[in-house]
């Protein structure tokens, strides 16, 4: 954290007057107003084209980016775990097809909150922020940054290990300390391409989108092959047994869920899209659907080949049916599964780095944070930052880190009630703020209400798990008055922060995009009122003739 004198400066900051330079076509007007204000007035960050944020991603970028987030290890491991607790083909499909559909709800809301804040990054933090104030916002970065998304990106690299190691048919793949040296190799690369440039890691995300989607192709090609040679068997009383205790289809929505996580993320780059308005609701068309019905119809092709019974105590499902019915080039399986789970890694890293950044930005992270390399635009402290905790999570045994990400698992459904409680409160709040989609109020309460279950379900059966991770959250109260609000450390260790902090920026050619970005703009209506004053003399004589 800085000190309090350079605090004192960040808050004034804060509360100074930058511009909105709004693109026109989207109907908003050139406004000056404070940062962290309403949503129709939030900074456009593409004010200043010196160090800050880019608008770099395109249309295709965009639906690379969501669906390459969505579609990670989840369609090839989660299977397991929905029919495990459904117990039945027939129950599991409805999951899968459920739980698409409440991505799409949610995924709904997130765009018209996105509309509104189509200048602002960073997601449920700045939609919470708006809506409630820095405190829950603060919760929000507290448990994301430094424990759920870095836990994920994780997750997500010790499974593209796991896959890569299975392709290659390493002896080795289930000793897990190799799997952590691999997935700690994919992060620095991930890492190093992320912060070079935008545009490779969008380009990266496109490859990595297409090879995912070439797995997920031929899966649903096998299936449809042998339901044609009547391989139907497992479908035949789809009902039977199925679950129907609240706990198991919570969890069972749980496993679910964790394949579609990722329909949010293009909220978190929104002020790096070309054509938010535009771009943003496009893509949630276009991408979850498109996830829904390939994940619907995998989840098919797996029962052509194994009973719900099978597939409930296998731990890789797709490799299974790779080994089963494709023979000797069954590694394709597992490598484009690899390439899928980068793909998920790189996305997962891309919008993880904008949330870091964007907190920061409010002053809620360190300040070196908030920085941009001035030549190449990326977010690069944060993004280091995310990629150092997600190798300090390769640390722990597999057991428990697993125990870790169970824990945690509720809390990312708990800011998403509350981001759906945001936008409820916004539309009561601030009713005739300027909204370019508004989606029927039916859909966030149903979102809501969704939300609710998905937190209490898991205190029925495992009320201590879920009791720690209510307690780590609350933690985040004091930490926030400690660290942010009050700054109670003696001036000393906040002035040795900013020193460093100082060097680093030189040393590292980074900048603070907000400072630059009002210095140029002020720069900019200086210019425009000497173009003014110039061109009065002209206009004046042209009148007189």
């Amino acid at each position: 954290m800085s000190s309090k004198k350079s605090s004192q400066s960040s808050s004034d900051h804060t509360s100074d007057e930058t511009v909105a330079l709004i693109n026109s076509e989207n109907k908003m007007s050139t406004k000056i107003v404070p940062v962290g204000s309403e949503p129709s007035k939030m900074v456009d960050q593409d004010a200043g084209q010196g160090a800050g944020l880019q608008r770099q991603i395109g249309l295709i970028g965009t639906i690379a980016i969501l669906v390459g987030t969505i579609i990670g290890s989840g369609i090839f491991a989660s299977p397991a775990s929905v029919s495990s607790q459904m117990n039945s083909p027939g129950g599991s499909l409805v999951v899968w097809a459920g739980c698409g559909v409440i991505a799409m709800l949610a995924a709904l809301s997130w765009m018209e909150l996105g509309c509104m804040f189509p200048n602002k990054g960073g997601g449920e933090y700045a939609y919470i922020y708006a809506a409630f104030g820095p405190l829950p916002a603060f919760l929000f970065a507290y448990v994301n940054v430094l424990v759920t998304r870095p836990a994920s990106l994780t997750i997500i690299s010790l499974t593209c290990g796991d896959y890569l190691m299975r392709a290659f048919n390493v002896q080795n793949h289930e000793n897990f300390q190799y799997n952590k040296l691999v997935a700690a190799l994919l992060l620095a690369v991930i890492l190093i391409v992320n912060c070079l440039s935008v545009k490779w890691a969008t380009l990266m995300q496109v490859f990595f989108t297409a090879a995912k989607m070439i797995a997920i192709v031929m899966l649903i090609i096998t299936g449809f092959v042998r339901l044609g040679q009547g391989h139907d068997e497992h479908f035949k009383n789809a009902f039977n047994g199925t679950n129907t205790g609240i706990s198991d289809i919570g969890y069972a929505f749980y496993g679910g869920l964790w394949a579609y996580d990722g329909w949010n993320n293009l909220n978190y780059v929104t002020e790096e899209l070309k054509n938010p308005i535009r771009d943003l609701p496009l893509a949630i068309m276009i991408g979850i659907p498109l996830v829904t019905g390939c994940y619907v119809m995998v989840n098919v092709a797996y029962l052509t080949v194994m009973s719900a019974s099978q597939i409930a105590t296998e731990k890789a499902v797709a490799v299974t049916l790779g080994y089963d019915i494709y023979g000797t080039m069954a590694w394709v399986i597992p490598l484009l599964v690899a390439c899928s789970t980068f793909g998920a890694a790189n996305g997962s890293a891309f919008t993880s780095g904008r949330l870091v950044y964007v907190s920061a930005r409010e002053g809620h992270m360190p300040r070196l944070l908030a920085m941009v390399h001035k030549k190449r635009h990326t977010p690069l402290p944060a993004l280091i930052f995310t990629c150092v905790i997600a190798w300090i999570m390769l640390i722990p045994e597999s057991s428990n880190f697993s125990t870790l990400v169970n824990y945690f698992n509720f809390a990312a459904w708990t800011f998403y009630g509350a981001t759906v409680a945001a936008l409820l409160w916004l539309r009561y709040k601030e009713p005739d703020l300027e909204r370019p989609y508004r989606v029927f109020i039916g859909v966030p309460i149903l979102v809501l209400l969704c939300s609710v279950y998905l937190v209490v379900a898991p205190f029925y059966d495992y009320p201590l798990e879920s009791f720690y991770c209510l307690l780590f959250i609350l933690l985040g109260i004091p930490v926030y008055f400690i660290f942010v609000h009050f700054k109670l450390f003696p001036n000393k260790v906040y002035d040795g922060f900013d020193a460093m902090t100082d060097f680093i920026e030189r040393k590292c050619n980074l900048s603070m995009p907000g400072v630059d970005q009002k210095d140029e703009v002020d720069e900019i209506d200086k210019q425009k009122k000497e173009q003014q004053l110039a061109m009065q003399p002209l206009k004046t004589s042209t009148d007189q003739i």
